[in-house]
């Protein structure tokens, strides 16, 4: 090891290792302490304790790893400190051997799934059980959760909270359950993990930790473990899809491009095609669900040679049989407007606007349609709030573009 480390250099290794791996490293301690909120304060007292030991002693080899010895070690501290239970205290000291003594980030399982399985539990409602996901699998931050179901940071936290203190008075296992008791938990897993897809597409340019890899992997993951479920398929076929588009949705000039607009010699056919494989395997299985119709609305989004309108739009008839909600709504309402319904479409949209108000693509699809029925003046200031509230910087000079060419 390297001697007397900079805290300059300490501070972005911590802050290296919590970027890319602390869902990791939470699910690998909660894997070995079965609760949650021990692995989190072992976690943050062994931050505590690299700081001051890395700058002494330099960084280690793989801090990573170092970090998954030191919290452990952490953990069973504080679960012998607190004498909760003279069982579970031996069944730590057992974990507690000689083989953490050289623990490496290549020894380190990857315990995500067991964790997001135990945190979509049926002892909390599906809403908890994907917000509590969304903050300890994959750090997100409880704005960015509140964001993603149109509530409010303190209404999050207060229900992240109440999660956390649920699974530890239910005694909730951390580990993958068998396969008869998946349908309970899958749909919750199925939208945190898709939820993490679209959050790494929306802010692809503010983090260089890719979390649509990340979901495109756990998607795959479960594929494996339970092989010929048509929602696992039509899931991970959506993001498939959704990814072969990746290099064609920013233009030369850093704005988005819709799908319709896209260089299509730009798509990777090859992703696209084991996508649309899946999609038709999930098909034929003849269990229809929301995953495999948004799939389907995906690859009718890359049909030749433009998009299948009439066809989203029977689709989006079904998908609200499954999700009668206003963002389906929203979507919905801007497919009537591209098949020439356009007074449909803006009677709709505006109809939502107490329930979308602060939800971007609201402001967006408000904007155009005001356009297409000539009302320029209110999508002039329908723009100014999307761009506002715009995501990333890409959207944001989408809509730019838009207004200036408004007349």
């Amino acid at each position: 090891m390297a001697k007397t480390t900079t805290p300059i250099a300490i501070n972005k290794a911590i802050e290296d290792v919590l970027r890319r791996d602390r869902g990791r490293l939470i699910a690998g301690l909660v894997s070995r302490l079965g609760e949650l909120q021990l692995a989190e304060d072992a976690l943050q007292e062994a931050l505590i304790t690299g700081m001051s030991h890395w700058g002494r002693s330099g960084l280690p080899h793989s801090p990573i790893g170092w970090l998954m010895k030191v919290a452990l070690n952490k953990g069973i501290d504080r679960a012998r400190a607190a004498q909760r239970d003279a069982n579970k205290v031996n069944q730590y000291m057992e974990l507690h051997s000689d083989r953490y003594e050289t623990l490496d980030e290549e020894a380190i399982p990857d315990d995500r799934l067991r964790l997001i399985f135990a945190c979509c539990h049926p002892v909390l409602d599906e809403k908890s059980q994907v917000a509590l996901t969304l903050r300890t699998v994959f750090q997100l931050t409880t704005r960015e959760i509140a964001a993603a179901f149109l509530d409010k940071d303190i209404t999050m936290g207060q229900r992240i909270s109440r999660a956390k203190a649920q699974l530890k008075e239910s005694a909730v296992e951390f580990d993958i359950p068998e396969s008869d008791v998946w349908p309970a938990r899958l749909d919750a897993v199925l939208s945190a993990i898709y939820l993490i897809f679209t959050t790494g597409y929306v802010h692809e340019d503010e983090t260089d930790r890719d979390l649509c890899v990340e979901a495109i992997f756990l998607l795959r993951l479960l594929d494996r473990l339970r092989p010929d479920d048509p929602e696992i398929e039509g899931a991970l076929a959506l993001v498939l899809l959704t990814e072969a588009r990746k290099t064609a949705r920013i233009g030369p000039d850093g704005a988005s491009v819709p799908p319709a607009d896209q260089d299509r010699k730009l798509w990777d056919m090859r992703i696209a095609r084991e996508g649309q494989a899946l999609l038709s395997q999930a098909i034929q299985r003849g269990r229809p669900g929301p995953f495999q119709i948004k799939a389907a609305i995906a690859d009718c989004h890359m049909a030749e040679p433009k998009p299948d309108w009439p066809q989203i739009s029977l689709l989006f008839g079904s998908l609200w049989a499954h999700e009668p909600t206003p963002v389906v709504a929203l979507n919905w309402a801007v497919v009537m407007a591209e098949l020439g319904q356009v007074e449909l479409a803006l009677n709709k949209i505006e109809a939502l606007e107490p329930a979308l108000k602060t939800f971007q693509p609201f402001h967006a699809a408000y904007a155009n349609v005001l356009e297409q029925v000539g009302r320029i003046d209110d999508a002039k200031h329908s723009y100014d709030k999307a761009i506002e509230l715009a995501q990333n910087s890409s959207s944001q000079k989408f809509l730019e573009n838009r207004l200036r060419q408004l007349v």
